[in-house]
């Protein structure tokens, strides 16, 4: 069984390629990675939320935004001193601060990465 589960928009090309990237990355394979989009991952939260935003389970807690991403890292050797870093509440609090910015940018990230894609 996998320590971490990661939940991801298979339908958002930022997504997709992170989570690619993130795939590579992880090679001990301590993730699951989890399509929302294609509707046949199992999700104890709402489609909806875990579409809006990147959620993970890490010690059987369900965690949302930095801190879902900190505890990706955390089981990435290579990013594991970022997620290290996040367990501190300042720095946390930083990374979620970037993320929500993100999340205001994302559509029109979305749109620019499908269009590079020729969607």
């Amino acid at each position: 069984m996998k320590d971490l589960i990661v939940w991801f928009d298979g339908d958002c090309p930022l997504c997709r390629r992170e989570m690619s990237l993130m795939r590579r990355l992880d090679r001990r394979g301590a993730i699951r990675f989890v399509d929302v989009a294609d509707g046949t991952g199992v999700c104890p939260i709402d489609r909806a939320e875990l579409l809006a935003r990147f959620h993970a389970r890490e010690d059987g807690r369900i965690l949302s935004g930095a801190a879902a991403f900190a505890a990706m890292w955390r089981a990435i050797p290579l990013l594991r001193p970022f997620g290290l870093l996040a367990r501190h509440r300042g720095i946390l609090a930083l990374f979620e601060r970037v993320y929500l910015r993100f999340l205001r940018l994302r559509p029109r990230l979305q749109a620019w990465a499908r269009r590079l894609e020729g969607r």
